[in-house]
Formats: structure tokens, C-alpha cells, sequence
């Protein structure tokens, strides 16, 4: 399927008129993030944006209701958040968020940083649609699975699987070649594109891609399942230390929050399921963190029922939803309809009246914007109700 009109997915410079005002979104490579990068996002979201920093599917961020386009370039350029005004839409790179940190699995934090720079360095890739997802997995399978347009895949003993299209291409490639390769790619993509926003959407794209590569794609073919969750609570890290995986609510952390997390001073990484990772932390300051961020909303209990819900942005931020989605889901997890026996599928359910169970996903309209990957519940806002919808076995 070849796009009839340019790709206009939002950045820093170029912004998204949604319902609700302006909306900015910020990659950030790997969710990779310093104290000082998440004190100027809580910085931007109180000063020129509606107060929360919306985390997304591909580990970036977003802000709504943005006030000022150029103060926001000038705050978050000097924070090292946009290293270049013409590739900064590009830059979609999901990383296994605990490589190097936990397991016996290469770190492919060093890769993450080649391939941004590999990016920024080529004129060329600067015409890459901003929908282009890149993924590098150390070999745990959690990123693998999010569909990559590009991705690599550990496979130990210096050896990674060069997947296309989602899937693996059957072409393998040391470490020394992994960016390169992935480099190639992204030109040859650009090269069969002719206006496709995803491989995906490429008539025999890998096949294509993988000739341009002047690669043999030998017999072996992996399979990517779903992850269990996201990495929830206290997990210890192999030198000693602590990391804290935190939940966000729906995807939406509040300024002051963000603001708490840029004092512990040690990394922050973003993931691809709207959860967040301090790590780095000694076991005190991990404890006294627990203390202070539990209360403040951050969810370190990997059973909390907020955990298997998401939602798009509903009213006021999107037009085309039938109502306030995230109010009507937020108020079924605080009620404890979320966590019952779920009703029977249905048409025309009133909010009050859902019971759900199991991952789910909100939509305020029939686009299910923000659907994760895998199987969830569709509660789907119509004119006439909602539609729920389970997944099918």
C-alpha cells in the first residue's frame, strides 16, 4: 500500500493539532534518559505544556496543550533532547530497557548509541518516515516482539538475527556488523519506499531489502512471542545494585513526579509498555525511593490491575473519540471492575456498567490508537454505548 500523503508524525518542530491544542512528541533513543534530560521534560510539561509527560509505545514521550514550539526546542536542545533539526523524527530506537543491567545477555546499550549516531550522520536518512521503527534485543525477546520495520536479535557467541518487517529475515550478522547492517537498511528502504511509511507495507519488502543488502538468508527462522509484563518492582541488578520498575498510570506521569525521579540522580529508562526504570540504585536508596514514589502514584506492585490497562487519549485530546476514555477507565480500575469474571461480549454498554479482566485496551473510537501487541479485551466507545469485545483464543 503506497501512502497518498506525507508522513506527519509530530516531533519537537513540527507539532500535532490534536483536539486539545498542540502535542509534541520527543524520542529518545533506547528510553535511554540523565537527571538533567527528565528534569527539562518535567520543566517543559509545567511551564509550556498541560503538566504530564506522556509516555508512549516506542519508549519516546509526549506533551499536550504545548504553548511555545521555540521555547521547547530551546529547553530540550540544551538538554541534549534534540541533537538535530532535520533527523529528530527519525530517531524511534527501542532497546531491551535492562541489557547490560540483568542477565547473561550482550550490552547493547553501546549499539543504541551507534546506530543514533549512524543516523544523524546520513543527509540521506533524514527522509525516513517518523513512523520507522528500529529495535535492537539483546536476546531476552522483549523488544523483538513490537514489530520492528528493522531490528536485531542476540543470538550469543558474537551473533545477532536481522529482522525486517517484524520478522526474522533469516540473515545473521556478528556485533562488528550489526549498526552497519542496520544502517543499510534504512537507505535501502528508502530506496524501495516510494512513499510506504513501514516495510511492512512493501510488497515483498524483506525480500527486496534483504537482495539489496547482498545478504543469504540461511534456513533458521525465529519465532517472537509476547513479553509476560513490563519489568515491575524491585530487580537486582548483576553488579550489586538495585533497579525499580514503576508503572505509570495510564501512561501519563505528572510533572512533580518527573521532577522527584530527576533528584535520585541515576538513569532513567523509558520502555515500550509506559513504564519507567530507575536504575543503578544501592538497596537504602532504592527502599527510600519505594517510600517516596508509591504515594505519589508510581506502581511498583507487578499484580496492580493498572498494569493490564491502557487507553488512548480519548476526550478532550482527540476529536474523534466518543467521550473521555481514560476517565471511564480509571474510574473501572478504581472501582475494582477490572479485575471480576468480565461480562459477556456486548453492544451499547454503559460505562458503569463494564466489568473487564485480563489486559485490556480503551479506545474512544474504532482507529484502537495505542493498541498494544497481543492478545487484550477491546472496550471500544461508539455512539451508543461501548463494545467489549475478548480476545479470541
Amino acid at each position: 500500500m503506497s501512502r497518498t500523503t506525507a508522513d506527519s508524525c509530530p516531533g519537537i518542530l513540527r507539532l500535532h493539532q490534536a483536539a486539545d491544542g498542540p502535542l509534541a512528541r520527543i524520542r529518545v533513543p533506547g528510553g535511554q534518559l540523565t537527571p538533567t534530560q527528565i528534569q527539562a521534560l518535567a520543566e517543559a510539561a509545567h511551564r509550556l505544556g498541560d503538566g504530564n509527560i506522556e509516555l508512549t509505545s516506542r519508549g519516546n514521550v509526549q506533551l499536550r496543550r504545548v504553548r511555545d514550539t521555540g521555547a521547547l526546542a530551546d529547553l530540550l536542545g540544551d538538554a541534549g533532547l534534540l541533537p538535530s533539526r532535520t533527523h529528530e523524527r527519525v530517531r524511534n530506537i527501542i532497546a531491551s530497557p535492562l541489557s547490560g543491567r540483568i542477565g547473561p545477555h550482550p550490552d547493547i546499550r553501546p549499539l543504541v548509541t551507534a546506530l543514533d549516531t549512524g543516523l544523524l550522520g546520513s543527509p540521506q536518512l533524514a527522509g525516513l518516515p517518523g513512523r520507522v521503527l528500529f529495535t535492537l534485543d539483546d536476546g531476552r525477546g522483549d523488544t523483538s516482539a513490537l514489530h520492528p520495520d528493522i531490528g536485531i536479535h542476540g543470538l550469543g557467541d558474537d551473533r545477532f538475527a536481522l529482522l525486517l518487517a517484524g520478522r526474522d529475515s533469516g540473515v545473521r550478522v556478528s556485533a562488528t556488523e550489526v549498526v552497519d547492517t542496520v544502517l543499510a537498511a534504512a537507505h535501502g528502504f528508502l530506496e524501495i519506499g516510494s512513499g510506504h511509511w513501514r516495510l511492512q507495507e512493501i510488497d515483498g519488502g524483506t525480500e527486496r531489502l534483504t537482495a539489496r543488502l547482498g545478504r543469504s538468508p540461511g534456513t533458521e527462522r525465529l519465532e517472537f512471542t509476547d513479553p509476560a509484563g513490563p519489568p515491575i518492582g524491585w530487580l537486582p541488578q548483576d553488579d550489586g545494585l538495585v533497579a525499580l520498575g514503576a508503572g505509570v498510570r495510564l501512561g501519563s506521569l505528572p510533572a512533580r513526579t518527573a521532577e522527584f525521579l530527576a533528584a535520585i540522580e541515576r538513569p532513567i529508562l523509558l520502555t515500550p509498555w509506559r513504564s519507567l526504570i530507575v536504575a543503578d540504585l544501592g538497596e537504602a536508596a532504592a527502599e527510600q525511593v519505594v517510600r517516596v514514589l508509591a504515594p505519589m502514584g508510581l506502581l511498583f506492585d507487578a499484580d496492580s490491575p493498572w498494569l493490564r490497562i491502557t487507553a488512548c487519549a480519548g476526550r478532550p485530546g482527540c476529536a474523534k473519540s466518543h467521550t473521555d476514555i481514560r476517565a471511564d477507565a480509571a474510574t473501572a480500575v478504581e472501582t475494582g471492575r477490572t479485575t471480576a469474571a468480565a461480562t459477556a461480549e456486548a453492544d451499547a454498554v454503559s460505562a458503569a456498567a463494564i466489568v473487564t479482566a485480563g489486559r485490556q485496551h480503551w479506545s474512544g473510537c474504532d482507529r484502537h490508537c495505542g493498541r498494544p501487541a497481543g492478545p487484550v479485551t477491546e472496550v471500544t466507545a461508539t455512539p451508543a454505548g461501548y463494545r467489549v469485545v475478548s480476545p479470541i483464543d
